[in-house]
């Protein structure tokens, strides 16, 4: 007998994928590149979240909004990534202290 996979099933994947992308901000946070990761990991996890109930209220308005996060995720990702390879020549590092001593 087949399993259906339901929207609570989705829901649970999306939730884990959540806690690990905020565990990876929470415990890590001497390497900046692992920051990117999480944020970006969570934000997978809502687009699961929207398209999940998107296909599970037959309405096509969350696929929109997903398609919406991911431009703006891929640039802040590019811009992210721009701004640590620059801020790497500069100092040699990308240790989130040394950005943090930029404060000013």
């Amino acid at each position: 007998m087949p399993v259906e996979i339901g929207l609570g099933h989705y829901l649970t994947v999306a939730a884990m994928l959540f806690v690990i992308g905020v565990f990876g901000i929470f415990l890590n946070r001497k390497n900046v590149i692992v920051i990117l990761m999480s944020i970006e990991l969570m934000l997978l996890s809502v687009n699961l979240n929207l398209i999940a109930f998107a296909a599970h209220l037959n309405d096509l308005v969350g696929q929109v909004f997903t398609l919406f996060i991911l431009t703006v995720a891929a640039a802040e990702a590019a811009i992210g990534l721009a701004i640590i390879v620059s801020f790497f020549r500069v100092r040699g590092s990308i240790d989130v202290a040394d950005i943090n001593a930029m404060k000013g």
